[in-house]
């Protein structure tokens, strides 16, 4: 298998990219975009699950840490679909727009658990 060597290409980060770029879609329209409370949290929360991606690996400072690190990430990516269910019962964002954006956080949440799977393995090792 061939290192990696820029967070750029983990999947789990380009995914994590994907989800930010439709929160700040979504959250920029209508009723959404005055409710500055939840509109900031829920970007937050998104830029969170990058970022803890992006610094865990840059940091290299061992498996361990960056577990820590995409940990972190992935309870980010739990606290955005919180919010969007916030979001969807305020009704600042369509059903559609819910499913979509629900399904994309728990597709980066399930990238991380595998790549925390992996690097337990590899710390096993």
């Amino acid at each position: 298998m061939a290192r990696v060597q820029r967070f750029e290409d983990l999947d789990a980060w380009k995914r994590a990219r994907t989800l930010t770029q439709r929160i700040y879609q979504v959250s920029n329209a209508g009723p959404f975009a005055k409710d500055f409370a939840l509109r900031d949290q829920l970007r937050r929360s998104a830029i969170s699950v990058m970022s803890c991606i992006s610094e865990g690996f840059e940091r290299e400072s061992g498996d361990k840490d960056f577990r820590h690190f995409l940990s972190m990430s992935k309870g980010s990516a739990g606290e955005v679909r919180n919010q969007l269910y916030i979001a969807f019962d305020a009704h600042h964002i369509t059903e559609s727009e819910f499913n979509e954006l629900s399904a994309l956080a728990i597709e980066v949440s399930k990238l991380l658990s595998r790549f925390i799977a992996y690097l337990d393995r590899c710390m096993r090792t």
